[in-house]
């Protein structure tokens, strides 16, 4: 499918701020720093004196409500929508997007965290619009938040489950209509899985796609115990779960991959043996051959000179040379699931790009920083469900 790229930029812009009882967890590289905000659980009065980056919340209680569990669902929702494909200025903010029904084998997930992938904009530009869904739509994939209503024929979830998953088995094949960006959001079961509970929702919202993408490649290219692979842009959405997918589930012999001068001690941190850095040196011209070349930046002419007879390359956007494949990735919650034990453990962690997250408000902004092809790791939208966060710290 096309490249879910992640993308960085020499914008600089503020994560949300913390509060002075907060807790910041950070993970440094040779010159940024990632935050992830742990917020202590606090009183209902103490709650709303906390500052949010975020100016949506849930929509006001109305007599076409109604409850599930102890949960309220509105009629309408707040939502980012467009009518026509462009650039990004055809998105809209508005409060009056229907809330999606919820079919027999759906649940209903409000939405805390929702991340961005490079498809996204690609579909948004119009790219895809031979097998996309119909206008208007609500753009997002990639979803992390808590089920309020559940299908007649759901079996495994439940009103309160707290799930993260990608809402589209297919990304371009009739994608969903209304997606992730919005207060809620209509999923089929099979496409989620459980939260892992040592991760917070912005972690599991940056995951889906991209370590479902990183996991489907890997398998599609016949990787193995004992083999060595090369990945390109080891710093982005894909290729930082690529890396570690491949040492950690996979046992690789061997990880080497590219990035810029940066970013070489994230590289190694996730686990690569070898860092290249592209802006000093050609991976084509080193010495070194691999079993597979994972090729997650458009460089598949260059990746086929070092792949060893046999092997194969793995290509997500750009020119595809033989013995270069491309796939279309098939979204479930059972590979999810089969990955959750890796994330619980730490052995596979999220990499969230450090100017985030981005607030609800802000999707636009989040989208232009994305378009620039330069993130590390993922950018991710929190919070959405501001109401949600509250009534949990309430607690």
């Amino acid at each position: 499918m096309e490249a879910l790229l992640s993308s960085t930029t020499t914008t600089h812009l503020r994560p949300p701020v913390p509060s002075s009882k907060s807790s910041l967890s950070t993970f440094t590289t040779s010159n940024r720093t990632h935050h992830l905000i742990h917020f202590p659980r606090k009183t209902s009065k103490s709650i709303h004196n906390r500052c949010l980056r975020v100016s949506a919340s849930s929509s006001p209680r109305s007599a076409t409500e109604t409850t599930v569990g102890s949960s309220t669902v509105p009629s309408q929702m707040k939502a980012w929508k467009y009518d026509e494909y462009g650039a990004v200025d055809v998105l809209k903010f508005v409060s009056d997007v229907t809330v999606p029904s919820v079919g027999d084998d759906q649940v209903l997930v409000k939405v805390v965290a929702a991340a961005l992938n490079p498809v996204d904009f690609k579909r948004r530009l119009g790219k895809f619009q031979a097998t996309d869904s119909a206008l208007p739509t609500v753009p997002g994939y990639d979803v992390a938040g808590v089920v309020v209503k559940v299908g007649k024929q759901v079996k495994g979830l439940k009103v309160g489950d707290e799930v993260y998953g990608d809402i589209s088995e297919k990304a371009l094949d009739g994608p969903k209509q209304s997606g992730s960006l919005a207060e809620y959001t209509a999923v089929e079961e099979k496409l989620l899985a459980l939260k892992p509970k040592n991760i917070d929702f912005v972690q599991a919202a940056s995951l889906p796609l991209a370590i479902e993408t990183a996991y489907e490649g890997l398998e599609r290219a016949g990787f193995s115990e004992g083999k060595s692979i090369l990945v390109l842009n080891g710093a982005g959405g894909v290729g930082s779960l690529v890396i570690q997918l491949a040492k950690q589930v996979f046992g690789a012999s061997k990880v080497a991959a590219t990035a810029s001068t940066s970013k070489l001690d994230l590289l190694k941190s996730l686990g690569a043996d070898l860092a290249i850095d592209y802006t000093k040196e050609n991976f084509d011209e080193l010495p070194d051959k691999y079993d597979v070349v994972y090729d997650a930046i458009g460089q598949g002419e260059k990746a086929v000179k070092v792949v060893k007879e046999g092997g194969s390359v793995v290509v997500l956007t750009g020119a595809v040379t033989p013995p270069g494949f491309r796939f279309v990735v098939t979204s479930t919650g059972a590979t999810l699931t089969k990955l959750n034990p890796y994330l619980e453990s730490g052995k596979v962690k999220a990499v969230i790009d450090p100017n985030g997250p981005f607030p609800f408000d802000r999707v636009k902004e989040a989208f232009s920083y994305l378009e620039t092809n330069r993130a590390t790791g993922k950018v991710v939208v929190y919070p959405i469900s501001e109401e949600y966060i509250l009534e949990k710290l309430a607690k």
